[in-house]
């Protein structure tokens, strides 16, 4: 495997390898939900000033540093090793903590640009919550301190909150299934729109904001195979550019 050299970083980001590989083993388990898509990880900015050229992750313990390489969207495969396992090791970036955020990405293949399957997202949230990604620290996300291994507490509530992030800032997403199709109202977007600007900064959505959604993965009414479809803000009135 090729040499990585990740320069040094006082108080990098960072995520147990043990709580991530638990969320490759609940993909494994759940995989009935996205059953032709695969698994990655990806990072995310969380503050404006991140810059994203450069980042290099690894896998490191202290016996064992093993470079994971990442595609140009910053998304990664996590492989299996036990002596990391046993090293109790941690993944980690190149970049401050609090600098960058984490989400699954399962996408499965086949779908329109510009959506997304509610099938992926469902197992997305439970891969997250139990691979322990989302660090929103803010009064308003309180709740998760107690939930925050939780993912059926958290996945299938209503009151779940968990983020997720759209390619391009958001104009509208609607909720599709055959000839059933409806508009997620304010509240599922841009965190709510209930954060002050005293939240914001411990919200992992800071940066993301205009591009932040809830999905009805809570809701048994919306089967797997519905499908979200967004309107960005940099399309024009009338359909895409």
């Amino acid at each position: 495997m090729p040499t990585v050299i990740v320069p040094y970083v006082r108080d990098p980001v960072d995520k147990s390898y043990r709580k991530m590989m638990a969320g490759v083993a609940r993909f494994e388990r759940e995989r009935a939900l996205a059953p032709a898509a695969s698994l990655r990880f990806r990072l995310l900015p969380r503050l404006p000033t991140t810059d994203m050229r450069g980042v290099a992750l690894r896998i490191a313990g202290e016996r064992i540093s093993v470079p994971l390489a990442l595609d140009a969207d910053h998304s990664f495969v996590l492989p299996r090793n036990e002596e990391a396992l046993r090293d109790d090791a941690a993944v980690v970036a190149n970049r401050r903590a609090d600098s960058l955020t984490w989400r699954a990405a399962i996408h499965s293949p086949g779908l329109a640009p510009g959506t997304r399957r509610l099938g992926d997202l469902r197992l997305e949230c439970r891969v997250g919550i139990v691979a322990g990604l989302i660090s929103n620290n803010s009064p308003i996300f309180g709740w998760l301190s107690d939930a925050l291994s939780d993912a059926g507490q958290v996945c299938t509530s209503a009151d779940g909150n968990y983020l997720f992030f759209a390619e391009r800032p958001l104009f509208a997403v609607t909720v599709r299934h055959g000839a059933r199709a409806e508009v997620l109202p304010f509240k599922m977007l841009y965190a709510g729109g209930r954060l002050s600007a005293g939240d914001l900064r411990f919200c992992d959505c800071q940066v993301l904001l205009d591009r932040s959604y809830y999905a009805p993965i809570f809701d048994p009414a919306w089967p797997d195979e519905a499908v979200l479809e967004f309107a960005y803000m940099d399309e024009p009135a009338g359909g895409a550019p």
